[in-house]
């Protein structure tokens, strides 16, 4: 599926507002594809009324949400292998109530939860307003809400 970045903010809000958590989803691409805009929409559409920005050198930023308990949000890429995992609080995030959102989740390696959603994002060749999304369920994570998105 094809989504332009408000497609993808509104997607992502969505999920935020009606979302039964615990919910932990993964979110690969390449740099720029959109990883920290939908993330930032998602922790807004939970009640976060703070600037939500990338997490690539603070590697996790948490928030409390009106919506939610709280919205974990983290950015892995500069991990250098999963043992780094114990160092950011590995085991307290995936115990978190709330909505986790971690970027670069493949960094993770067997250490991901089994219940997850993982949201790939890339670039549209030729389209460069859009992005390409593909979305793969693991094991029985909560429902995803307005996936797929309606683009009316």
């Amino acid at each position: 599926m094809k989504l332009t970045e408000d497609q993808l903010t509104l997607w992502g809000r969505r999920i935020g507002r009606e979302v039964d958590a615990p919910l932990f989803i993964g979110l690969r691409g390449p740099l720029g594809a959109g990883k920290s805009v939908f993330a930032r929409a998602v922790a807004h559409g939970a009640g976060v009324d703070e600037p939500v920005p990338s997490p690539t050198f603070n590697v996790l930023f948490r928030y409390e949400g009106a919506e939610v308990e709280s919205v974990v949000h983290a950015d892995l890429y500069r991990l250098d292998s999963p043992s780094d995992l114990v160092d950011i609080g590995w085991e307290d995030i995936l115990a978190d109530d709330g909505i986790v959102l971690v970027e670069w989740p493949e960094r993770a390696g067997e250490a991901l939860p089994s219940d997850r959603w993982e949201i790939e994002l890339g670039f549209a060749p030729g389209e460069p307003h859009l992005r390409v999304v593909s979305v793969r369920r693991y094991g029985s994570p909560c429902h995803l809400p307005g996936f797929p998105v309606s683009l009316t």
